[in-house]
């Protein structure tokens, strides 16, 4: 597995009616597999996100979503961008993703983190905990779910989850791979580097080849060969057919989240990312169009111009 052009759908807002919702949803996807990215992703949220939208605007539950993208495509690989481990009990959602798996022919990837959004946890009655609960909570996880994912049985007594001989079957591969999303360098990355087979960095680009390096050196201090653990970075993509549109749609970028975007034309944000992204030491990308991605041949356009720089 690897996730060298992913295509991250995050919004959900289009203008339609519900009716017509997920058939946006599905030609964005069907169009990212045929212009060359390798994954879909979709966000693992019960609320729109600040910065994109307001909480009461439309937001599809992650794993529904993708089992009927399922059926929508044939060969791009199917992901959250992340799991929040909150919502699910671990040995559960390894059941769910390997369906998720047989049901897409061996597609799927299990992206995860520790979960971040309190306003849904308040709202829907999850226990929200302080940051060292929820990455202690993570870690129990993936202890449980690991396993699970290589049809091994899983069984543990922890301080969060409980796990005796949990088995999943039907299985189609060896081993489903797992994806962490995240910065954290003291708790995160040392998660993906004993469990992940992928980091998905979420940084400002101004930090990345830091994260990058510091990320290698947690591989180190446990004695696996950092080339081993594939990265990607998260990309706010503000692509318009000229400067001018670009610039536009990146006047409605918050203050907070400029220093993760990329502004301009296809071509024009190409040369950025292969500057500023891979020049960091990123094996590969993945991009969001927020505010354009489900005008059809936005998608298309954007693989056009990144497809050559992970080949």
């Amino acid at each position: 597995m690897t996730i060298r052009l992913g295509y991250q759908i995050p919004n959900f807002s289009y203008g339609t009616g519900a009716e017509n919702l997920f058939d946006t949803v599905a030609a964005q996807a069907r169009e990212a597999e045929s212009s060359g990215f390798d994954t879909v992703l979709v966000m693992d949220h019960l609320y729109q996100l600040p910065g994109i939208g307001a909480p009461e605007e439309p937001m599809l539950e992650a794993y529904t979503t993708l089992g009927a993208l399922a059926s929508a495509t044939s060969t791009i690989q199917l992901s959250t961008l992340v799991t929040g481990n909150t919502y699910r009990n671990p040995a559960f959602l390894a059941k769910t993703v390997t369906t998720l798996d047989v049901v897409s022919k061996g597609r799927a990837v299990l992206g995860i983190g520790a979960g971040w959004f309190e306003l849904e946890h308040d709202a829907y009655g999850f226990e929200f905990g302080t940051f060292g609960q929820r990455f202690e909570r993570l870690e129990e996880a993936l202890k449980i779910i690991t396993p699970m994912l290589k049809g091994e049985p899983a069984s543990l007594d922890g301080k969060w989850y409980t796990a005796r001989e949990a088995l999943n079957n039907p299985r189609l591969r060896p081993h489903i791979p797992v994806m962490l999303g995240g910065s954290g360098e003291q708790k995160t990355f040392r998660l993906a580097a004993r469990f992940a087979d992928h980091m998905n960095i979420i940084c400002d680009v101004d930090d990345l080849a830091r994260k990058v390096s510091v990320l290698r050196e947690r591989c180190e201090e446990i004695g696996r060969d950092p080339s081993t653990l594939a990265t990607s970075f998260l990309v706010m993509g503000m692509v318009g057919e000229t400067e001018q549109e670009a610039e536009e749609l990146g006047r409605t970028i918050p203050e907070d989240r400029r220093n993760r975007a990329f502004i301009g034309t296809p071509d024009r944000v190409a040369e950025q990312i292969q500057e500023r992204v891979l020049g960091a030491g990123i094996d590969g990308i993945t991009i969001n169009l927020i505010r354009n991605g489900h005008r059809p041949g936005v998608v298309a356009s954007v693989g056009a111009a990144l497809k050559p720089l992970v080949k």
